[in-house]
């Protein structure tokens, strides 16, 4: 057995684990996007969870505590010290937007999607017709500059890409 032996087994190893099925919506560090959901009127909804915000404050933590006798009375009072503690300036919550229903979300209608963002300076990778990682940064980064933080891609953002026919009377 040569000293190339080994590296070689280990990177014919490796070229037979590809794959050739096509994947439509690819999993992320943290799982794919969620599918949006059809409510009792056909509409479909997607759901972001907005994380809390904190800040650092000036504040009094307990470092000693007080002590007690059994009737109540106080035998030494607490103990306090001042240290940053966290305050929450906007609670965590969940925002709700109209999105495209699953059966729109096709190879072909992600694909489109992903040069509908390129032709705009928004996607940089290629044209997959996959809901990758950085399809979704770029729908978020389009959608974050007209107001809505999300990865998910909504109703009113397809339309304005041309993905979605626009009803005639909202016209």
């Amino acid at each position: 057995m040569t000293r190339f032996s080994a590296p070689l087994s280990a990177l014919a190893l490796l070229a037979a684990c590809s794959t050739s099925q096509p994947v439509t919506r690819a999993a992320t560090p943290m799982g794919p996007p969620p599918m949006p959901e059809a409510d009792a009127s056909g509409n479909c909804w997607a759901r972001e969870t907005t994380p809390a915000v904190y800040e650092q404050v000036m504040g009094e933590v307990q470092v000693v505590q007080a002590e007690i006798a059994e009737d109540g009375t106080v035998i030494r009072p607490p103990i306090y010290r001042k240290a940053p503690v966290a305050r929450i300036v906007t609670p965590r919550g969940e925002m709700k937007f109209e999105a495209p229903c699953p059966p729109y979300f096709t190879p072909e209608f992600i694909a489109s999607l992903q040069r509908a963002l390129a032709v705009r300076g928004y996607f940089h990778g290629n044209v997959t017709g996959t809901l990758d990682a950085p399809t979704t940064a770029a729908v978020k980064k389009y959608q974050s500059e007209r107001g809505l933080i999300s990865g998910q891609l909504s109703l009113e953002t397809a339309r304005s890409l041309g993905l979605i026919a626009v009803e005639r009377s909202s016209l």
